[in-house]
């Protein structure tokens, strides 16, 4: 009632003022201070307009501040001390989990989000046309034995998309549904693999967005299920080789732990054959004296090598060791060993291996060794390339894609590297999926970009031609959408892509609301890619932005360790100069500006948050890494002292105490309208993050400050568990930085 009523009072006002309105008492001095000289241009909005918007102002300011009333949470006396600094750490206790005081801390943080979130007006209507926009039918993760088709497909109103066959005749069959199993939706399929013959297929389970998966194997001609059950399964990939496969696990958690907070040490890659209990499993490799490693175990198809990997968290090269298969007692010889030097396998057939490499190439050349089992000697098949390389093979042709500027072109060459001719434009977006098992002849291929839905086509090398497989039909008009890149000059000056997504015929006034979008981290290149779930936003006519930041691989490995350990601020400034280019070039202006981001992108987030309030209206980390200082105790977050160092550093622990979004909450700051988003089944990065973050920023606000929610999903993780949860955090994402924006 109070929401309706507030609008009713100030209906008859002219827009002019009724932004001078909702900015006056939100509670930022410096933002009130400029909008006289805003109402100036207006000539429209008298003086006696602007006195009655203060009145009304000072009228409501009560009612704003009672408006939410957040828990209470209480502080403790914890300190670290790093070379010489002292630290606190007063909201530690949140760390627990399993405590029943943060579990009643949780539930109220998130009954206050939720409902403030359901006050705003236009909420349900917006969650109403995301359901629509989504309503159509995806198609991905496409394989192909044979003459069979295995893949993925996710029809009008599911939870989760079935895992389909298609056959050389076009019938289908449907081999899992995972909307059947369970009531609520939050058991999902994960990883999947069908044997070489396409006989069996081994499949892992998620419980609640968890990244801990079982493993579960089905008789594809029976569908029935074997009795073959693998657990605490995670950071695993499925590779079959005879009546088995290979994947990787952890020991189970001991008993007490926290199996969703505790850190996981001891991977170990196993071999696991059909019809046997796990505990008959063989241990590929695993090496307790560096417990913090990832080890992985495969066999190329059409070779009878074992081949096993090792990488730790702050290892930036490649160790690759092989064996045959079948002689368990001869010794592991080193195929590559670089602390500095990636390697690719392209292809191994008998003992000539491809493979890409940076080495003497950041962006990767392709290369030849004739015999890896004698010696190492390199013939170059495709030179350093301008731009990030990646190299597939389809019979006797080798596919190479470049991205330049964030968008992928692909030529054909020969075995020996000889330029056949490129592969035709389809449009300016993203190719994904070049490169088939031995024997066929055709390749099935994704494209999408911004304004186009991931269709798949099927590419024969040899005619250079596409095919259509799988064309999408949207329920709504995607030609309506437009997008453009623009290039963004940082504080150094260096170069930064970003890409303006809107509706055509849509003018761009200066208070249009802009979402800016941002990941910058591990060599994750922010692609274009196809997304549904913004077009609400772009109706409203606002506007969505995609920045490449450095610490992406848009650029290649140079890009990538340019935002990374003492440069991550780089990745900061150039979300900075993007937000800037945005106000300065009339897109938007700061009181319609939002920054949003996940993960690493929620650690983005949370640090322009703390670092430059001024420029956002509303800010929004989802499932963010925002306690810089203990990152690497939870889970597997030290696998990412790559990217941001550790705190046994004093050079990074300086860089990391700089920034971390948790150690610089500041009180007297006006800080952005905020809203928290975790979930409690993130087993990625921990909620704790987010518990701690939201805390600090509610324990300096005041009376008059912008919200401080915490949302808070339930059986849930890293990731949205299925599209029902999806489309719920999406609604409630857009709903409350419109209307904290002044969007009414």
């Amino acid at each position: 009632m109070v929401w309706s009523h507030r609008r009713r009072q100030r209906s008859w006002l002219c827009p002019q003022v009724r932004e001078a309105f909702r900015r006056t008492r939100s509670g930022r001095p410096e933002v009130y201070r400029k909008v006289s000289a805003e109402l100036d241009a207006a000539y429209f909005c008298t003086m006696k307009h602007f006195v009655l918007a203060l009145l009304f102002s000072l009228a409501f300011e009560y009612v704003g501040a009672q408006g939410i009333s957040y828990p209470t949470t209480r502080t403790v006396s914890v300190a670290d001390t790093f070379h010489g600094t002292v630290v606190a750490d007063p909201y530690r206790w949140l760390e627990d989990d399993r405590s029943p005081e943060v579990e009643r801390w949780v539930n109220k943080q998130d009954s206050v989000a939720r409902t403030y979130i359901r006050a705003i007006p236009y909420r349900d209507g917006i969650r109403s046309r995301l359901n629509q926009v989504y309503a159509y039918t995806k198609v991905w993760g496409v394989d192909r034995i044979g003459d069979v088709s295995y893949f993925r497909r996710q029809e009008m109103e599911q939870n989760h998309g079935l895992l389909i066959r298609r056959f050389a005749d076009q019938t289908e069959d449907t081999i899992l549904d995972p909307n059947t199993w369970s009531n609520d939706g939050t058991v999902s399929l994960g990883m999947w693999s069908v044997n070489e013959d396409g006989t069996i297929l081994a499949y892992a389970r998620s419980e609640a967005g968890s990244d801990w998966q079982t493993i579960y194997v089905l008789d594809l001609k029976t569908k029935q299920h074997l009795q073959d059950t693998l657990r605490w399964v995670k950071v695993s990939g499925l590779s079959w080789y005879r009546n088995g496969f290979l994947y990787s696990r952890y020991p189970a958690p001991t008993e007490g732990a926290s199996e969703l907070s505790a850190a996981n040490y001891g991977h170990m890659a196993m071999y696991h054959r059909v019809g046997t209990p796990q505990a008959a499993d063989d241990t590929i490799w695993a090496d307790a004296t560096k417990p913090d490693q990832f080890h992985f175990a495969w066999v190329p198809e059409g070779s009878n090598y074992l081949l096993r990997s090792s990488r730790a968290g702050g290892r930036r090269g490649t160790s690759i060791l092989y064996r045959p298969f079948d002689d368990t007692r001869a010794p592991w010889k080193t195929l590559f060993e670089d602390d500095t030097v990636e390697l690719g396998i392209v292809d191994i057939t008998g003992t000539t291996l491809l493979a890409t490499t940076t080495s003497q190439a950041p962006n990767r050349k392709l290369i030849r060794i004739a015999d890896f089992t004698s010696s190492w000697s390199e013939e170059v098949v495709i030179p350093h390339s301008p731009w990030p390389l990646e190299v597939s093979k389809i019979d006797t042709f080798l596919i190479a894609t470049v991205m330049k500027n964030v968008v992928d072109s692909a030529y054909v060459c020969t075995l020996d590297g000889r330029f056949l001719h490129s592969v035709p434009n389809i449009g300016l977006g993203s190719l994904r999926g070049f490169g088939a098992r031995r024997g066929q002849r055709t390749a099935l291929v994704t494209f999408s970009s911004y304004t186009s839905p991931s269709t798949v086509f099927e590419y024969d090398p040899k005619a250079n031609s596409f095919g259509y497989w799988y064309v999408p039909f949207l329920p709504f008009d995607a030609s309506k959408l437009q997008s453009r890149q623009v290039f963004v000059q940082s504080k150094d000056g260096t170069k930064v892509p970003m890409t303006l997504i809107s509706m055509k015929g849509k003018t761009q006034p200066k208070m249009s609301p802009t979402m800016l979008y941002g990941y910058g981290g591990f060599g994750i290149s922010q692609t274009p890619g196809f997304n549904p779930l913004i077009v609400p936003w772009l109706e409203a006519g606002g506007t969505w932005a995609i920045a490449n930041l450095r610490g992406g691989g848009e650029y290649g490995e140079a890009w990538h360790e340019a935002g990374t350990k003492t440069r991550k601020q780089n990745v900061f400034d150039d979300a900075i100069a993007c937000a800037q280019w945005l106000i300065d070039s009339g897109v938007t202006t700061s009181a319609r500006l939002a920054i949003n981001g996940r993960s690493n992108g929620g650690l983005l987030v949370g640090a322009l948050l703390t670092q430059r309030p001024d420029l956002f209206r509303v800010a929004i980390p989802e499932v963010g890494v925002l306690d810089m200082l203990r990152y690497h105790t939870f889970t597997i977050g030290w696998n990412w002292a790559r990217d941001y160092g550790t705190v046994d550093n004093p050079d990074e622990f300086r860089a990391l105490r700089a920034y971390s979004p948790y150690h610089n909450v500041r009180r007297g700051v006006t800080y952005p309208s905020v809203m928290v988003m975790t979930a409690d089944h993130d087993d990625r990065v921990v909620p704790a993050h987010s518990f701690k973050f939201a805390a600090a920023m509610q324990s300096v606000s005041h009376a008059s400050s912008s919200p401080v929610l915490m949302r808070v999903e339930r059986r849930s993780g890293h990731g949205a568990v299925n599209t029902s949860i999806l489309l719920d955090g999406m609604a409630d994402k857009l709903s409350f930085a419109l209307w904290e924006m002044g969007i009414r």
